[in-house]
């Protein structure tokens, strides 16, 4: 919806997407990954494998194998707010507004939209093994087979039947509940209007169980399905054959059955393809259904969603790489790869998000309220998604365009601009309040961007130009209206950047988006949203002002290395550029390391080059020893006698010891830190391993089965306790691990 320039000028994702306003486009010279934040969080880092995924409302939760958590999609309620610490987690579930985490200590973690006290786990918060979120209460199964209940209770949803006792799996749905117990029978309770609670006889000889929203599902032991309850929409209506089912899951109006050959059924409500599974359906291990989208994990540990993407619940096209330019909305938002494709992700009720084959040859993009419009090099316009104003039809001759925006404000509605390379300005579609009426003289433009129902140029001479609906003082231009170099158009308000760095809002001001921070110098760039704005700096920084009701103001650290920004309605997007990893000089300690040895620490001693400062180093953010992952407990960052900055990483060697399964041979260390702008550095160094516990092994291996070697000096120093005799009292003090003798 509006334009500006910036000075600087292995996970496998399937996407469908199935709410508001025209935002912002913004350009890079160069390439870097998407950052989205707000009640819309993209771009997260999918880096590791993930070994559970869970499927919310509108947003989804990975846990990693190191423990931490993702989250993306719908951040409105901090449901993707992850709590620190970021580890130890075993199990996640999602819902709505809220989640749950499961730690390895058996105690729990809520987060996000706290109604009825869902997120108030009861003491004593200890002795947990499973966990599953409601849609306004929460369940927790105790390690002894009780059931715990918090949250809403209108329907008896937390009133556990007794006994409460011998559970072994639980499944929340919206109002009621699932319990298998290990003789492998169901109970139910809660909301029982459509039949929910009517376990069907036999009653026995379930595995695993399900709870939708006004029907269950239970898997039984011959991989069989049972399904009761609502089935207005033949959510209960298992596809046939109905065999060899080994997993099940049950969200909304809709199903999901895992085969045993790793392929996946869906059934029920498909309104918008979340039961349509992407190819190759095969390979899947672990499936969650969302109330409108799903996840499935693959064996390899990757990724697939499909379903509703209103929210970027599903995510945006991989990789997240060689972007240049990105344009946001309230629903939908596009992104330009350096390869000239784009990404398409977010709302798609007018199929706004639908690109146009072929996709490629794109130089330019600007997304509307419901449509979108790509530029391609040939100074063409491609046009796509609602039409009901003809903001889609472009006014021929389609030539000789240079730059473009789309606006709107209500729903169907929007306009388009186009700027000609003779510095005319072309506009199409709602008319409603003149947006469309180019003011005389229609030359000398150098810019245009087109807000929810009025229009911005840029001329030549550094002055502005402003048309269309003006209630809110959206055109009234301040004085001095000149030496401009960027505009702006928000719904109701207007950004102007000025050649010295400073920005001019002016119009709508009710959540503060006109109140420009202090320090108003140094911009590059600038974005107005619906009820916010950002702006760029100079150093790579963002600054956000306006309404942060979504946290669309809270930019995500850290705050350096942005080259691109995009305000939306309650999200913000950003390209963060991609420096490639710094190698530096790094000398690991010790040189020699024995497996078996004492000693509680390991050290990486790093020298940066010339020209870094202290300040320069993330000491917030642990080193790393790959590819074992191992965290640095401290970080200290100062200068030596050089004045270079000197990096010291601590680490725990019992860690190091346990990973390390090699021994007798030469081993290379890598170890990572990060810079303050995002940029990875490393360093290398070869210690060598020894252990002198596999000396003593194999020696015991040679005795053991001829009995207690009573001859001492056969066995080269296994008498660990120097009795006379080796046997399994010296073998027991190699690691002083405890040991027990057991009869044959």
């Amino acid at each position: 919806m509006n334009l500006g320039f910036s000075r600087k000028f292995k996970i496998q994702l399937f996407l469908a997407a199935v709410c508001i306003l025209p935002l912002f486009i913004s350009y890079a010279a160069s390439a870097g990954s998407i950052v989205g934040w707000g009640n819309q969080v993209v771009g997260v880092d999918f880096g590791d494998s993930f070994t559970a995924i869970s499927a919310g409302g509108k947003h989804s939760l990975g846990l990693k194998q190191d423990g931490s958590l993702v989250a993306w999609g719908d951040n409105s309620d901090g449901q993707c707010d992850i709590p620190s610490p970021n580890s130890g987690f075993i199990a996640i579930s999602a819902r709505w507004g809220h989640n749950l985490g499961l730690k390895a200590d058996g105690s729990l973690v809520a987060w996000g939209n706290n109604g009825w006290g869902k997120c108030d786990i009861p003491p004593p918060n200890s002795g947990f093994i499973a966990i599953s979120a409601g849609s306004e209460h929460s369940l927790g199964l105790k390690a002894d087979g009780s059931i715990v209940a918090w949250g809403a209770n209108w329907a008896g949803q937390c009133d556990i039947p007794e006994p409460n006792s011998g559970f072994i799996a639980i499944s929340a749905g919206s109002t009621h509940n699932l319990g298998l117990k290990a003789d492998g029978s169901i109970i139910a309770w809660g909301r029982n209007i459509e039949g929910q609670c009517d376990i069907p006889l036999p009653n026995s000889g379930f595995i695993a169980v399900a709870a939708g929203s006004g029907y269950s599902l239970g898997l039984n032991e011959d991989g069989s399905i049972i399904a009761w309850g609502d089935n207005d929409y033949d959510q209960c209506d298992i596809p046939l054959p109905n065999s060899g089912f080994t997993a099940i899951a049950a969200r909304g109006l809709h199903s999901l059955g895992l085969k045993d050959d790793g392929s996946l059924v869906a059934w029920g409500v498909n309104w918008v393809g979340q039961c349509d599974i992407p190819e190759p359906n095969s390979g899947f291990i672990t499936i969650s259904a969302g109330e409108h989208h799903n996840l499935g994990l693959k064996e390899d540990g990757s990724l697939v969603a499909w379903g509703a993407n209103w929210y970027g619940q599903c995510a945006f096209p991989p990789p997240n790489s060689g972007f240049n330019a990105i344009s946001a909305v309230s629903g939908h938002s596009l992104a330009l790869r350096q390869d000239s494709s784009l990404a398409a992700w977010g709302a798609n009720v007018s199929g706004q998000c639908d690109i146009p084959p072929p996709n490629s040859g794109f130089t330019a993009i600007a997304a509307g309220r419901e449509h979108s419009l790509g530029l391609k090099a040939d100074s063409s316009i491609v046009a796509w998604g609602a039409n009901l104003y003809g903001q889609c039809d472009i006014p021929p001759p389609n030539t000789s365009f240079i730059a473009i925006d789309a606006g709107g404000y209500h729903r169907g509605s929007g306009h388009s601009l186009g700027l000609k390379a003779d510095g005319s300005v072309i506009a199409w579609g709602f008319n409603g309040f003149g947006q469309c009426d180019v003011p005389p003289p229609n030359s000398g433009f150098t810019a245009i961007s087109a807000g929810g129902d009025h229009s911005l140029g840029l001329k030549t001479d550094g002055s502005l130009v402003a048309w269309g609906r003006n209630y809110e003082g959206q055109c009234d231009i301040p004085e001095p209206n000149s030496g401009f170099i960027a505009v702006s158009a928000g719904s109701g308000h207007s950004l102007g950047l000025k050649a010295d760095g400073s920005v001019i809002a002016w119009g709508y001001n009710w959540e503060g988006q006109c109140d420009i921070p202090s320090n108003n110098t140094g911009f590059t760039a600038i974005s107005a949203g619906v009820g916010h704005s950002l702006g760029l700096k100079e150093d790579g920084s963002i600054v956000a002002w306006g309404e942060k009701s979504a946290g669309q103001c809270d930019i995500p650290e850290p705050n350096s290395g942005f080259i691109a920004i995009a305000a939306g309605s309650g999200h913000s997007l950003a390209i963060k550029e991609v420096l490639p990893p710094l190698e530096v000089p790094m000398k690991f300690t010790p040189q020699a390391l024995n497996l078996s040895s004492g000693g509680k620490l390991v050290k990486a001693h790093f020298i940066l080059p010339e020209g870094f400062s202290v300040e320069d180093v993330d000491a917030n953010t642990p080193a790393v020893i790959e590819p074992y992952g191992i965290e640095s407990y401290n970080l200290s960052v100062l200068l030596n006698d050089e004045g270079l900055v000197r990096v010291e990483a601590t680490f725990s060697r019992s860690d190091l010891c346990r990973a390390i399964t090699v021994y007798d041979q030469n081993l290379e260390i890598k170890v990572t830190g990060l810079l303050t702008t995002g940029q990875q550095f490393y360093g290398t160094d070869t210690i060598k391993i020894t252990d002198r516990a596999f000396d003593h092994l194999a020696l015991f291996v040679s005795y053991w089965l001829e009995g207690d070697c009573d001859k001492p000096h056969w066995c080269a120093g296994a008498d660990l306790n120097e009795d006379s005799v080796v046997n399994f009292l010296d073998f027991a003090l190699l690691d002083g691990c405890c040991f027990e003798v057991i009869p044959k």
